[in-house]
């Protein structure tokens, strides 16, 4: 089994791209997020004639979730119990979208950004991760993978120059250790081993060919409980797909399980 996880900044601006993603690495699973689009906006029928099922969550032009699968798609799950909404009047967002394929509970996660550190967003992050790790607490026991864009680099090495990154969001202590509380539950980095540092990142920012000078931030993570990380054979970070034109700001993610 083949699981991916991309956040695609628009799918409708990137289904070509999405469909040769499928064919290219023979995906059996593919979790999106930034969709940026409700489901009844976006182009699937393609994906559908390749054989995938699809489920979206996304209710207008920001976040959105999703999750492609052809190898089953079970008690899909939009949200989980918890999480938080933000602004006034309080508002649930599209970042959340749980299904089970082939066996195996996939949640594709797009987790606050945080915008700056005395921003109400940055508490709001602080909260939904808290939140999402409640959760997940009931999940370890099956096959779980957590994937997505977490909007945190949790080691120094995740990020192209920590000077720059002095007094933002992505790197600050209350981030990391929301991060780092899922791996002292039991979660497991399952890329890192197969992709280890430094400058290895998922996301490139388009300002001043940052992705040409490998300038760079490793946000992007699949998460596995014990019994998922123990199926895992293979990992690595699709960098090339970052490239050309019209590309996404963010590498697709790639895992292989046993």
């Amino acid at each position: 089994m083949r699981l991916a996880t991309w956040n695609v900044n628009s799918l409708r601006s990137r289904i070509d791209r999405v469909e040769r993603l499928l064919e290219r690495h023979d995906l059996d699973v593919l979790a999106l997020q930034e969709t940026k689009a409700r489901e009844d906006q976006l182009p699937l029928m393609g994906l559908q004639s390749m054989g995938y099922e699809i489920a979206t969550a996304g209710y207008n032009q920001w976040n959105g979730v999703a999750i492609i699968s052809r190898v089953g798609l079970e008690d899909v799950q939009v949200g989980f119990d918890g999480m938080p909404g933000f602004g006034d009047p309080l508002t649930s967002e599209a970042r959340a979208i749980g299904a089970t394929c082939g066996g195996v509970r996939v949640w594709s996660l797009y987790v606050p950004n945080g915008r700056k550190v005395d921003d109400p967003h940055y508490l709001y992050k602080l909260e939904w991760l808290a939140a999402l790790r409640d959760a997940a607490l009931a999940w370890r026991q099956e096959p779980t993978a957590l994937v997505g864009d977490w909007n945190i680099a949790p080691l120094d090495e995740d990020v192209f120059d920590m000077r720059q990154f002095a007094t933002s969001t992505h790197v600050t202590p209350r981030e990391r250790a929301a991060f780092q509380a899922f791996l002292d539950d039991g979660y497991v980095d399952v890329v890192r081993p197969h992709a280890p540092g430094p400058e290895v990142y998922t996301y490139w920012d388009y300002y001043r060919q940052r992705y040409e000078r490998n300038r760079g931030l490793r946000i992007d993570f699949v998460l596995g409980s014990a019994p998922f990380a123990e199926r895992v054979t293979g990992a690595f970070i699709d960098r090339e797909e970052r490239a050309g034109q019209g590309a996404s700001d963010h590498a697709p993610v790639v895992v292989e399980l046993d």
